[in-house]
């Protein structure tokens, strides 16, 4: 108990310190930011319950007021903004990474990894940015989801970062790789 504690809280901590990264925001709100491999991480390397709850912990920190998001923004008027779906799509996505994780434990560490990030990590946190698009710029959900088409490639690389990183993880310090343990 008191190991996934520490865990959640240090990958919390991960997800905040990728904010200190600078931010690039687009013209429609919305910045492009490393802190998504964090919420990718949490899930393929701790699983999908401590996954979730490192990104609701970061989540909750920064409703707090916290300036733990890229470009120290915090405080609950982030959830008043176009970023609002994906950061509420960011812990379930982190769940999904891990659930992805913890069953395909037939696949190489690597993929099963960067498939996880790629489904979890970008399709079920674009679901929730595009819902979250639609509703702050009164978008349909056909040009919603062409504003998210921007963040296509740097995700990617994103998820192709999270494999790499969590099957390193893996070679390293097999007993730290939560999700397959």
């Amino acid at each position: 108990m008191e190991r996934s504690l520490t865990l959640i809280a240090l990958f919390a901590a991960l997800i905040a310190a990728l904010g200190l990264i600078p931010k690039f925001t687009l013209g429609f709100g919305v910045p492009i930011t490393a802190q998504t491999l964090g919420v990718m991480l949490c899930g393929t390397v701790l699983g999908a319950r401590r996954g979730g709850l490192a990104v609701l912990l970061f989540i909750a920190l920064v409703a707090l007021g916290l300036p733990l998001l890229a470009g120290g923004r915090g405080g609950l008027g982030v959830f008043a903004t176009p970023s609002t779906g994906f950061l509420i799509g960011w812990p379930v996505g982190a769940f999904v990474c891990g659930l992805i994780m913890e069953r395909s434990r037939r696949l190489p560490v690597a993929w099963a990894a960067g498939i996880a990030s790629v489904l979890g990590g970008i399709v079920v946190i674009y679901v929730f940015g595009v819902a979250g698009l639609m509703r702050a710029l009164d978008k349909s959900a056909l040009e919603s989801l062409g504003l998210v088409t921007a963040f296509i490639p740097g995700d990617l690389i994103k998820a192709v970062l999270a494999g790499l990183i969590t099957a390193g993880l893996a070679r390293a310090r097999p007993a730290s790789l939560l999700s397959r343990g």
